[in-house]
């Protein structure tokens, strides 16, 4: 039977699928799946169990955060292991052609390794400001520049495209203000609207249509809204929507961080999520609890909010892993890699 993809991102238990979560995935709410390190022991394994999603639903959206630096889910068995973004900044520094091009080598290997095990798309870049007491943070950005965050993000996003690969920028309208870590604690920005859209939204502002999805961040603006950006209408609609046109996906943070805990329930949380205008809500590392909260939700998404989710998938079709490492793109992007980051 085919089913039109839900609401609801989640994750698997473990690295094979077991009897609960082919039940999960089979449900109308669910919509994609998210992966983490704990999914992953080999590419044969990963690529098993890509496909064994598959072939539950072949319309699910595969996801992972796979930046490079510390927020990198694969990491063995050919995979190759990817900059932090701040190396990429720091690079700009010293080197403004020569960071476009490496940072443009990176979004390419990124996507093609990842697609050649069947998955669909990262949950990068990270957009946020590095202005140096962010806990979460800190070289997960770029730069503290939003002007180079913006360029360097638009060269990541080429690489992606060239791959095949949507792109998501985060976390929405910045987290690199806030000092404390969503995961653990509910980050608060004390900074004026002004303030926000002249620094951390400007990137956002000007990738325009380039921007094929955004994730906005569990941290409460006081002087905006007494919400977390990714449950207010304020920021969702009012700025994002509105302000700066933008019409692309939309995806929450993972609803069972401690920050997301002020929408009550996970169901609750959930449903505050996709009224205030979220295209898909992430539900991670408690399957069990996810598949309670599709059972409970009552949503039922716009037309417009599906189309929007239908646009995030890959285009093209994916090469394999043997393929990708006779390509010239592939082994002159990896050529760039180790020319940049030797040693």
């Amino acid at each position: 039977m085919k089913l039109t993809p839900g609401p609801v991102m989640l994750d698997v238990v473990g690295k094979t699928l077991n009897s609960d979560d082919e039940h999960r995935l089979a449900h109308p709410m669910t919509g994609g799946v998210i992966l983490f390190a704990r999914h992953f022991e080999s590419r044969a394994q990963l690529v098993a169990l890509t496909d064994a999603i598959r072939d539950i639903r072949e319309d699910l959206l595969i996801a992972v955060d796979h930046e490079g630096g510390r927020v990198q889910r694969f990491r063995t068995d050919g995979f190759t292991v990817l900059p932090a973004m701040g190396k990429l900044g720091s690079l700009w520094d010293e080197d403004v052609l020569r960071a476009t091009k490496v940072t443009t080598a990176v979004g390419y290997v990124l996507a093609s390794e990842l697609r050649a095990c069947g998955i669909d798309m990262s949950f990068t870049p990270v957009l946020d400001l590095n202005y140096g007491h962010s806990q979460v943070i800190g070289d997960r950005a770029f730069h503290r520049d939003p002007r180079v965050v913006t360029m360097l993000a638009k060269s990541l996003n080429h690489g992606l495209a060239l791959a095949g690969m949507a792109n998501c920028g985060k976390h929405f309208p910045g987290h690199g203000f806030a000092s404390a870590d969503s995961h653990v604690a509910v980050p608060v920005d004390e900074r004026t609207l002004d303030e926000i859209l002249g620094e951390d939204v400007t990137p956002y502002d000007w990738l325009g249509l380039s921007l094929a999805s955004v994730l906005p961040g569990h941290v409460i603006y006081p002087k905006v809204d007494s919400k977390p950006a990714g449950f207010s209408r304020v920021w969702i609609q009012d700025i994002l929507r509105t302000k700066l046109g933008f019409e692309g996906a939309i995806f929450s943070d993972d609803l069972s961080m401690e920050a997301a805990r002020q929408g009550g329930t996970l169901t609750q949380a959930a449903t505050a999520a996709l009224e205030a205008g979220i295209d898909m809500v992430l539900i991670c590392n408690q399957p069990d609890e996810a598949g309670k909260v599709l059972d409970a939700l009552c949503f039922m998404p716009s037309e417009e909010s599906r189309q929007r989710l239908e646009r995030m998938r890959p285009r093209g079709d994916a090469l394999s892993w043997t393929q990708l490492k006779d390509e010239p793109q592939y082994q002159q992007a990896q050529a760039l890699l180790r020319e940049a980051f030797a040693g």
